[in-house]
């Protein structure tokens, strides 16, 4: 996903559920191994929302959201994006520029479906913002955007630097060809996610390399989940490339109920980007592609065995062929 070495690394991930958040994931409630379970997982160890904003019936604080979520979310306000004109305006960088600085409501951008061809950075200072595309027509946010031009992180068709953020609905979609494979400045990222605590649900991350770049891959948990990754490497590909540098480090790249499809047959789990990277599969597919050696030290064998990346239990994946 994240600066991967190969030329052209991802093309398409289909996410239900991908959150980013600021710890590890917790072993006290172990998500199900039968997939058909997991919404009855999350109604029992999740609370809703209303219920998490106040006392149970004996007097007793719940375990709620953070102060500033729980205020942004009572106050909600809506902007209307359609390419037809039919809304309040016709681009989402218009919308955007109608949020204030330090933003504290929870402020939804209803996104009419079509092709949004624009290069959009959300700054850290308008946290709370959520994109909401039309499940029967799933709008695109598209750039053409390279690593030569912008350099890699700045690539990015849509750039979140801000915390709160939320996307359901819509495709991220970079447009530049396919990178030739003996020159360099090919990386092309559809979606960069600085911010904490974001969230993004049927979505679309369309790319040839560097499509999903979390510009905090060493400092937060990144946990997939249910989603579909093809990929279009003709050569080498890579899938992840976490940065965690110390085993000290709560971070790392976790794969729950996932599916991982795509051409050739030497495509790798991840690469040794960092000293040492942390990436678990659990209860994941993979198809023919994925290299039988798993995981690649990339340029640097002196790092063999130092990534703590693994499979829970034989159990927890199936590798098919």
């Amino acid at each position: 996903m994240k600066r991967s070495f190969s030329s052209f690394a991802l093309l398409l991930i289909t996410l239900q559920a991908i959150q980013i958040i600021p710890t590890a994931i917790s072993t006290t409630k172990l998500v199900p191994a039968d997939i058909s379970k997991v919404k009855a997982w999350v109604a029992k160890n999740i609370n809703d929302f209303n219920d998490r904003k106040s006392n149970d019936s004996k007097g007793i604080p719940r375990i709620v959201l953070d102060e500033l979520l729980a205020s942004a979310e009572d106050r909600l306000r809506l902007i209307r994006v359609a390419k037809d004109g039919f809304a309040d305006f016709t681009t989402i960088s218009d919308a955007l520029e109608t949020i204030p600085k330090d933003n504290k409501r929870r402020t939804i951008i209803q996104i009419g479906g079509g092709e949004y061809w624009e290069k959009i950075t959300i700054k850290c200072n308008k946290p709370f913002i959520t994109f909401y595309g039309d499940p029967m027509d799933i709008p695109r946010i598209v750039f053409n955007g390279t690593a030569s031009r912008y350099g890699t992180i700045y690539s990015a068709t849509v750039a979140v630097e801000s915390d709160y953020f939320m996307a359901v609905n819509v495709a991220f979609v970079n447009s530049a060809p396919m990178p030739n494979v003996n020159r360099t400045g090919g990386q092309a990222v559809a979606m960069r996610i600085s911010g904490d605590k974001a969230a993004f649900h049927s979505c679309k991350f369309i790319g040839f390399q560097d499509t999903l770049c979390d510009d905090r891959g060493g400092v937060d948990e990144l946990i997939i989940q249910n989603t579909t990754i093809d990929s279009v490497a003709e050569g080498t590909g890579v899938i992840t490339a976490q940065a965690r540098e110390h085993v000290t480090e709560d971070s790392g790249f976790t794969f729950i109920h996932c599916n991982l499809t795509g051409l050739g047959n030497n495509t790798y789990l991840g690469r040794a980007w960092k000293q040492r990277p942390r990436v678990v599969f659990a209860y994941t597919y993979m198809g023919h592609l994925i290299n039988d050696e798993g995981w690649s030290t990339w340029k640097f064998p002196e790092r063999e065995g130092y990534a703590s990346a693994s499979f829970p239990s034989f159990s927890d994946f199936k590798l098919i062929y």
